[in-house]
């Protein structure tokens, strides 16, 4: 969805705007769902490759100062044209629409099947997407073949998906979605997702790509043990992160307020003029 709505917006706004969004990606045709959520996927990569160049190479200030390399890496990982292209284009990323789907499900302005169907199409979307960029565009195409750069993709790979306990990865998913829903709904999108990059949370579709592209360096991980013990944890955790943000919004913005809202099969959905409207009348009734 493209989030060209002013930040200005007040909250119930955006909590508004946010199942407008719900309703959009409900009507969108289903190929173009996973075409969307391909290029997300691939575009979340370039930010992942970057962030992984930086830290690879930097072995000596690792040594030296781990911590700010961590945080080079967190602030190079939403470069520009990743952010651009995800967000502003209105590419489908699971980590967002699992806040999105759940405020529209729960305002009833899409079907409850909506969201399991959107969130098994973005998610096998994303993948392809990883998995086309971590295979095609950077292990075969040998532009980190070399140490330090091999290595450490490596080593990514083994921290990620191999030393923490699952539960430890769940919890990380929390953290990651968490602070991505709160990067969506204030339109702020750099800070918070530098923060989770630099604290090492765990986002389902950024590991898509890391984890892979360590097991085709060698890293020693099977795809089974990767499935089993990283992408569900991260996955799970992920959806309490976003839940931990679409939950609140509903009880304080939309709990006694449809603003607008009417069920997307029978074509009654909002638009941005019938928001301010809403609202306009609210701020004079009050």
């Amino acid at each position: 969805m493209a989030y060209d709505t002013p930040s200005t917006m007040k909250p119930e706004e955006v909590a508004a705007f946010m199942v407008q969004a719900g309703v959009k990606k409900h009507r969108d045709r289903y190929e173009s769902v996973f075409i969307k959520a391909f290029m997300a996927g691939a575009m979340l990569s370039f930010g992942g490759l970057l962030s992984q160049v930086l830290q690879g190479g930097a072995a000596g200030l690792t040594a030296s100062n781990p911590g700010i390399v961590k945080v080079l890496g967190g602030f190079v990982f939403p470069c520009p044209l990743t952010d651009y292209r995800i967000v502003l284009q209105g590419q489908e990323l699971l980590t967002s629409n699992m806040m999105v789907f759940p405020m529209a499900v729960a305002k009833r302005a899409v079907p409850w099947w909506s969201l399991p169907l959107n969130w098994l199409i973005v998610f096998f979307g994303n993948l392809a997407g990883s998995l086309f960029f971590a295979a095609i565009l950077v292990h075969y195409s040998g532009i980190v073949s070399a140490d330090p750069y091999a290595s450490f993709i490596k080593t990514f790979a083994i921290h990620k998906a191999h030393d923490p306990q699952w539960h430890q990865i769940f919890l990380r998913g929390i953290g990651c979605n968490w602070l991505v829903s709160i990067a969506v709904w204030v339109f702020a999108i750099w800070i918070p997702i530098w923060i989770f990059v630099a604290c090492g949370f765990d986002h389902v579709v950024a590991n898509m790509f890391s984890v892979p592209l360590g097991i085709m360096f060698g890293a020693p991980l099977t795809v089974n043990q990767y499935i089993k013990k990283s992408l569900i944890a991260a996955l799970l955790g992920n959806i309490v992160g976003a839940l931990l943000v679409a939950g609140p919004a509903i009880y304080f913005y939309l709990w006694d307020n449809d603003g607008g809202l009417g069920m997307a099969e029978t074509g009654e959905v909002m638009n941005e003029s019938s928001i301010s409207s809403t609202h306009g009348e609210k701020e004079r009734r009050e």
